[in-house]
């Protein structure tokens, strides 16, 4: 039978075991989080998908959604800028990578209601600024035992954040950690509010080899042509595949399982790296998940945490 599972609780542990693209480029990864690129694998729902991404894509374009997108602030990269030289050995990274953290000292409240985000391209954005505490708390994830990296201060400076928009300037705390001459910097803005999507997501009943749900985006290559997403597969199938549709205002990626075998299968979902190459750079188009019809999330993969729902 064709597993149909990844729609449960084996698809969010498997987005935290690993973490997407356009003209169907598959890619693996191994434990050391390396991703490979190969030929894309072509499934016999080709049509199936094609028209549900053509779907998706008629109607964000020109969309009143997509010009909400357009106006908001939506990280696509890390909110988090490790110090200077990063950190400097194994036991501070897997502190900084479980979230256990120990505040001695005082945060400061914001001395400023709002602040701006300013992009590269033009324009900018006044928005809420986070108080310290919340900001620290988005770092400090764990309480459990082990190795934790002590923050003794914070004040407000910048980073410089990728965005939907390409890079912007944003407000941030900037955190002193205990051992180290530059600071830890958090984004001290929350993203956007998500416009509401103009079309509904398929049916749970779908199986994976027609259409599955992306994990996350991972990254943007520098030219802006490819991409690196999660994509899922279970114990009973030849691997995620990802296909692109590119419009003139969107990519819209839809992922699947391909090979799906006629056999007893588990429940578990495994989790892949996927590169998919574009036929030209992402520029302001909106990254689309044909399953649920939604912009794709940035993810800080492994981890499930993402950057904007």
């Amino acid at each position: 039978m064709r597993t149909n599972s990844m729609r449960t609780a084996p698809f969010i542990a498997a987005l935290a075991l690993c973490a997407v693209g356009a003209t169907a480029i598959v890619g693996c990864d191994n434990e050391q989080a390396d991703s490979r690129s190969a030929q894309a694998r072509v499934t016999e729902s080709a049509p199936q998908m094609g028209a549900r991404a053509r779907q998706v894509a008629d109607a964000w374009d020109g969309s009143e959604a997509a010009e909400k997108w357009h106006r908001g602030y939506y990280p696509m990269g890390e909110v988090v800028q490790l110090p200077e030289n990063g950190l400097r050995n194994e036991t501070d990274k897997r502190a900084y990578e479980t979230g256990n953290f120990d505040l001695h000292g005082d945060l400061p409240a914001a001395p400023h209601k709002d602040g701006k985000v300013t992009w590269e391209s033009g324009g900018s954005l006044t928005m809420h600024l986070m108080e310290a505490q919340k900001a620290y708390k988005a770092l400090d994830r764990d309480s459990s035992p082990g190795p934790r990296l002590t923050v003794t201060g914070a004040r407000l400076g910048e980073m410089t954040v990728l965005t939907s928009r390409g890079p912007a300037t944003v407000p941030a705390w900037l955190f002193a950690l205990e051992g180290y001459d530059t600071p830890l910097k958090r984004a001290a803005v929350s993203p956007s509010k998500l416009p509401q999507p103009p079309i509904k997501p398929v049916g749970q009943e779908v199986p994976t080899d027609v259409l599955t749900q992306l994990g996350g985006l991972v990254k943007v290559a520098e030219d802006g042509r490819s991409v690196t997403v999660v994509a899922t597969h279970g114990s009973c199938d030849d691997g995620p595949a990802v296909n692109a549709l590119e419009s003139s205002g969107s990519v819209v990626l839809s992922a699947s399982a391909a090979g799906a075998k006629d056999s007893n299968c588990t429940g578990e979902m495994r989790g892949e790296r996927v590169t998919v190459k574009l036929n030209r750079a992402v520029g302001n188009r909106i990254l689309l998940d044909a399953f649920t019809g939604r912009p794709v999330p940035y993810s800080q993969w492994p981890r499930i945490s993402q950057s904007w729902s």
